[in-house]
């Protein structure tokens, strides 16, 4: 019988390279003399650390100031040099070296160091094997956070309901404080919205109880002057009075409508020129009378906008005005008309008292002026510059305050967004004139002063007048008359205007007549309560004569 072959022997190198645990094999200096695979991808580390020091390779995290894998670990190897015995390491935080310059990756390592020892017993090498439990360690440590966040939301959760009992309970106490309130302001909003009626009420009917003798005397001024072609000095006073008397009664009551929004426009297609034509027309006797100079500058084409001629007349009447209470005798005012970038733009300007640039926008705030109150300050209630904002905003438009400062003049800048210009530009109106025919005219107006000056100015320009001073004689005298045109009050004092409208258009030859309504209120609504009652136009008291022989040479033409 043949002898047994013996089993070659192991490769102790291979079985060493393939252990699945990471090895590192040391001298007693912490010379590194080998290392297996697993020991490499563990450490992300190559062979290139053989014949290194351990610590030269692996150093201590700079970036973690209470990092002690470097003292723990020598302090172990020490251990196992000293003793000659295994030694197992507590779990530790040893970050590794990364690829990345001077970076280092979080790991955490359970180590155990063991001896080799040589014929003598002394410890000739170390075996370092490691295995990382860095997710264990972080599994580990996201569960301590979950149980604490439970632990916390718990206890959160049994104080948000001790909570929400004290909470629901201010709730209900602060809802029944608020209830409470809230009744309270209504009943405070009601009577503030009585109270602004109320006021509103009061201003309306003070202006408009002002116009009828405003209207009274400004047409008895108009038929003096007639009589006095070459003025008279107390005549001058009376009408550059009655004109201030009447801008302050139209300030008082559109300003009472610009502050509650109710300021309202009938909207139409004007020509600027002619509305700043007219309108410096009317104030430059004024100007001439307080030895002020008034320039105009109008372009030669048409200025279309879309917008209410009387508000807009409004607005440079009350600039001018101002130019003329704060500019000194010998001063001068100009209001220029330009167009440019689909604009219309109207200047007017003086070299009067001036103000403060820093005024600028608060010149347009409520009874604000531009002088301080005083002895010598102009007569005015603060409100014209207000009126004209709201009129120009209710345009689509824009008003600029400009001055240099006190005793340099002042500008105001309105623009307006034109008109479409596919529509022809209205004609412009012609100049009061002696009417080419007679009219018949019936006056009906309770005011007996005012009804006998129209009488006599209408008179003077040829027409035959009859006045009556109620609604019921109006009826009569149109039963047995026929007249061409009744030029009626709305507020009479036993049947309205616009019932005494209705009955005349009733009738067979109604539909001939030239109604005209006469008010001291004049809003948007106004003029629509007059046409849907029959009257063809609505006038607003004081009514300017010449305003009013346009309108009867207007309608001579037409019928």
């Amino acid at each position: 019988m043949s002898a047994s072959i013996p089993p070659p022997a192991p490769d102790f190198r291979r079985l060493f390279d393939s252990t699945l645990s990471p090895l590192l094999i040391l001298t007693p200096d912490f010379t590194i003399v080998e290392v297996n695979r697993a020991y490499l991808t563990a450490t992300r580390t190559q062979r290139g650390i053989v014949g290194r020091r351990l610590f030269e390779v692996f150093p201590d995290n700079p970036e973690d100031p209470a990092a002690d894998g470097v003292r723990n670990l020598r302090r172990s190897l020490e251990t196992v040099i000293s003793t000659g015995r295994t030694d197992t390491m507590a779990l530790q935080r040893y970050d590794i070296p990364t690829d990345e310059e001077g970076g280092f990756a979080e790991r955490y390592w359970s180590p155990v160091n063991s001896p080799v020892l040589d014929g003598d017993g002394q410890v000739s090498h170390i075996i370092h094997r490691v295995e990382d439990v860095t997710d264990f360690v972080r599994l580990r440590q996201a569960g301590r956070d979950h149980e604490r966040a439970v632990a916390e939301a718990q206890t959160r959760a049994e104080g948000m309901e001790i909570d929400l009992f004290v909470r629901a309970r201010e709730i209900r106490e602060v809802n029944e404080q608020l209830s409470r309130a809230n009744v309270e302001l209504d009943e405070t909003g009601r009577q503030l919205r009585e109270e602004q009626q109320a006021k509103d009420r009061f201003i309306a009917t003070l202006s408009h109880e002002l116009r009828n003798p405003l209207a009274a005397a400004t047409a008895a001024t108009e038929l003096l002057a007639l009589d006095l072609p070459d003025g008279h000095p107390a005549l001058s006073v009376l009408e550059r009075q009655l004109g201030t008397l009447a801008r302050m009664s139209n300030d008082l009551l559109d300003g009472t409508r610009a502050l509650t929004g109710r300021l309202e426009l009938v909207r139409e297609r004007a020509d600027l020129r002619t509305v700043v034509d007219s309108a410096c027309a009317d104030l430059r006797r004024l100007f001439d009378q307080q030895q002020r100079t008034l320039v105009v500058g109008l372009p030669a084409d048409p200025v279309l906008v879309d917008g209410d001629r009387l508000r807009l007349a409004q607005v440079l009447t009350n600039l001018l005005s101002n130019a003329l209470k704060y500019t000194l005798p010998g001063g001068r005012a100009a209001a220029r008309l330009s167009t440019a970038d689909g604009q219309a733009r109207l200047t007017v300007e003086d070299d009067g008292i001036g103000f403060d640039p820093a005024q600028a926008d608060e010149l347009f705030g409520v009874f604000m002026r531009a002088a301080p109150a005083g002895p010598s300050t102009p007569e005015g209630l603060g409100l014209g510059l207000s009126v004209v904002r709201t009129i120009v905003e209710l345009h689509g438009g824009r008003i600029d305050a400009h001055s240099r400062g006190p005793g340099t003049g002042a500008s105001f800048t309105v623009l307006l967004p034109l008109a479409a210009t596919d529509v022809p530009p209205p004609r412009l109106p012609s100049a009061a004139r002696r009417a080419p025919r007679q009219l018949a005219i019936l006056i009906v107006e309770d005011n007996t002063d005012l009804a006998t000056t129209y009488r006599a100015l209408l008179e003077r320009q040829g027409h035959h007048v009859t006045a009556v001073h109620t609604g019921a004689d109006a009826l009569t005298a149109t039963e047995s008359h026929l007249f061409d045109v009744v030029l009626c009050d709305l507020g009479l004092p036993d049947i309205d205007g616009y019932q005494v409208a209705r009955e005349i258009r009733s009738r067979p030859h109604g539909a001939k007549v030239r109604l005209i309504a006469v008010s001291g209120f004049s809003r948007g609504s106004d003029h629509g309560q007059s046409r849907a009652a029959g009257f063809d136009t609505h006038l607003a008291k004081p009514l300017p004569l010449a305003e009013l022989l346009e309108l009867l040479a207007e309608d001579t033409g037409q019928r």
